[in-house]
């Protein structure tokens, strides 16, 4: 997602008060179900044989895994643990020096949705000329299981690309995937046959926002969890996994943003933070801390930028019985401490530490993250978490030969709006312009171990996904060197043993 609003000073938010915290027997409103979708049984049968995509090239088989490697799945947005946080290892630690080469590779349409992936199942959710189409891939070598498409007639409003945003999420058998328009389908993940469908944005009397639907949902046991945004309510909304029926709804004022629900265990009790937003006339949105099961609202924390073109996008990070959320268009971040009862005050506010769209990590009890709108004012920047002090503020540079019509030339690159992977005691840093990096980061400073150049690109701003030793990576935009197209990419990083 690309928020271009870089050119317009920001403003400081001059109030952010905690709302006050509903009382444990304390019920918020009832919202029906204005459509709920008809579902089809699962036809029992042989799932669909891998076959050969015709817009796949494979390039070489990835190494064994070493014996002694933690692999996982990545089946939603942010990974398996929703906070770009990896528990693989046995990771190739030093990029060899002609590049990393790929596994294979997609043609990819629009969108900025990372693929998901469970066992021998990867999801790409991407849209190809005027249809929004979901792909269901072998991880090891593209092969395709089978492929469902709608039409879609979106248009980005600011004139970038049409595709869709939201993440596919894989769960118990079953894929979910929530289109540009607001078109939510439950897949059976072995077949690809649509189980039940629903059109929220037409049944719920919604309007096309900033850059259509892209909060990825999330699922929580047998709840499926959107940050819908309906203007009355609900603000949050729960679908059941099995029927696609609303479960509860959740809030009265804010709109959808960007972010993506976030659960947690604190103090004992199955949470979810959802960091809501929506349109900006006048920009409202904040933090609701709310029970998966009900609904219930625990507590509201307003923040969001004062201007106009303002978005909250960055998911929140929880770390212990804390919360810290953040923007970039003004408020910058602010660090909740949850307490036992249910509710919550704040720990520190800093202005000057607010994410775009990206999440921060954790490590070690500092937060680390990308401030700005970028790309030239992306900072790389460190934060004590228990005080919110900055440690450090970087933006780490580097010239790249190029060969141009003109002849060689020097170009100033850098990471810019990057991603940060946390994963085998490193961060591993993708940058906007397709740049793989190794990171080590402490409060002193960051180090550079590997750098490697995957494509020439702009807008690389899909998280990269990580499982079972391989990396996958979409290329959003055409290569400016050698005029590649849109794709996603899976390169090897196995360790040798």
């Amino acid at each position: 997602m690309k928020f271009p609003l870089s050119s317009v000073l920001g403003l400081l938010v001059s109030t952010v008060a905690l709302g006050a915290a509903d009382p444990p027997a304390r019920t918020g409103p009832k919202f029906p179900d204005p459509a709920p979708p008809v579902v089809t049984p699962r036809r029992e049968g042989p799932a669909p044989a891998a076959q050969d995509h015709p817009d796949v090239t494979f390039h070489a088989a990835p190494k064994p895994l070493p014996a002694r490697a933690t692999t996982s799945d990545w089946p939603s947005f942010l990974g398996p643990t929703h906070n770009m946080v990896s528990p693989e290892t046995a990771l190739l630690q030093e990029f060899p020096r002609d590049g990393l080469r790929p596994v294979w590779e997609i043609k990819k349409g629009e969108g900025f949705a990372a693929p998901a992936i469970a066992g021998d199942r990867l999801v790409l959710f991407h849209r190809v000329g005027d249809n929004e189409v979901v792909d269901c891939l072998r991880p090891r070598d593209g092969k395709r299981l089978w492929q469902f498409a709608y039409p879609s007639a979106y248009r980005d409003r600011y004139g970038f690309n049409s595709g869709p945003r939201a993440s596919p999420v894989i769960a118990a058998g079953r894929v979910f995937t929530f289109g540009a328009e607001g078109r939510l389908h439950c897949l059976d993940l072995d077949s690809g046959q649509v189980l039940w469908r629903r059109e929220l944005l037409a049944e719920f009397g919604l309007k096309q926002d900033f850059f259509g639907v892209a909060s990825t949902p999330l699922v929580e046991g047998d709840r499926l969890i959107i940050n819908l945004g309906v203007p009355g309510g609900p603000c949050v909304a729960a679908f059941d996994t099995r029927t696609g029926q609303l479960a509860w709804g959740a809030g009265t004022t804010w709109g959808p943003s960007y972010a993506s629900p976030v659960p947690a265990t604190i103090h004992g009790r199955r949470r979810v933070f959802v960091f809501a937003g929506g349109e900006s006339k006048p920009p409202t949105g904040g933090l609701l801390c709310l029970d998966p099961l009900t609904g219930q609202v625990d507590f509201t924390f307003p923040w969001r930028g004062t201007r106009y073109e303002s978005v909250n996008a960055a998911s929140p990070v929880v770390v212990g019985h804390q919360v810290f959320i953040a923007e970039c268009y003004g408020a910058g971040g602010a660090l909740l401490d949850l307490l036992a009862d249910g509710t919550a005050r704040p720990a520190w506010k800093n202005p000057t530490f607010g994410m775009h769209f990206m999440s921060a990590i954790h490590q070690d009890g500092f937060l680390y993250g990308v401030h700005g709108h970028g790309p030239n004012d992306a900072d790389l920047v460190c934060v004590d978490l228990k005080t919110g002090r900055e440690r450090w503020r970087a933006q780490p540079t580097w010239q790249e030969k190029i060969e141009s019509a003109r002849g060689p030339r020097d170009l100033t690159v850098g990471t810019f709006r990057s991603s940060l992977l946390h994963v085998d005691g490193r961060a591993l840093c993708l940058g906007e312009f397709g740049h793989l990096l190794w990171l080590d980061l402490s409060p002193d400073g960051y180090r550079e171990r590997s750098r490697t150049w995957l494509f020439a690109a702009t807008e690389t701003w899909t998280p990269p996904v990580l499982s079972h030793g391989l990396l996958y990576v979409c290329q959003n935009t055409r290569g400016s060197l050698r005029n590649e197209p849109t794709r996603l990419l899976c390169y090897d990083l196995r360790a040798t043993e």
